[in-house]
């Protein structure tokens, strides 16, 4: 029964030591042992907060990208919309102009049929002037008697005058 209960003085020295070593890691390691618990926990603490504030950037990033992304959205609906009344714009332009060149060569080709027409009229009424100094010439150097003989001689001149 040695075996098992230790001896008075066993006890004492083993609690003397005990309570030595327990002085010296209170003294001089759990302080330390503590103080880097705390710095750990500090040093957590501060990642965690890191995290966060990362994460509440990050948040705020993506909704500032989402606000660009969206105004950029809007930016090319208005460039288009732009290209696309500028392109109306030319078109109406265009049409415009060439109505306007269009009316200009009509009334320029009218004015000149007017005016061929003016000439041929002016052609034939030079030509049919002619045609009746000839045909009074004709008449007047034939004397003629009778009036029957002139007026018969007046047809055959105008049946004449109609054939060529």
């Amino acid at each position: 029964m040695k075996l098992l209960l230790p001896e008075f003085g066993l006890l004492i020295w083993t609690l003397l030591a005990f309570l030595v070593v327990f002085y010296i890691l209170g003294k001089f390691a759990w302080p330390a042992i503590v103080k880097g618990l705390k710095e750990r926990e500090q040093g957590i603490s501060d990642a965690l907060a890191t995290a966060e504030k990362v994460k509440a950037e990050m948040a705020q990033l993506k909704s500032e990208n989402e606000e660009l992304l969206a105004q950029a959205r809007e930016e090319r609906a208005q460039m288009l919309r732009e290209a696309r009344d500028i392109k109306d714009k030319i078109i109406n332009e265009a049409k415009d102009q060439a109505k306007t060149e269009a009316n200009k060569i009509m009334t320029d080709t009218q004015a000149a049929i007017e005016q061929q027409k003016m000439a041929a009229i002016t052609e034939v009424k030079n030509q049919v002037g002619n045609l009746v100094i000839e045909i009074s010439e004709k008449i007047l150097r034939r004397e003629l008697n009778n009036k029957t003989e002139q007026e018969s001689y007046i047809k055959q001149l105008a049946n004449e005058v109609k054939l060529n």
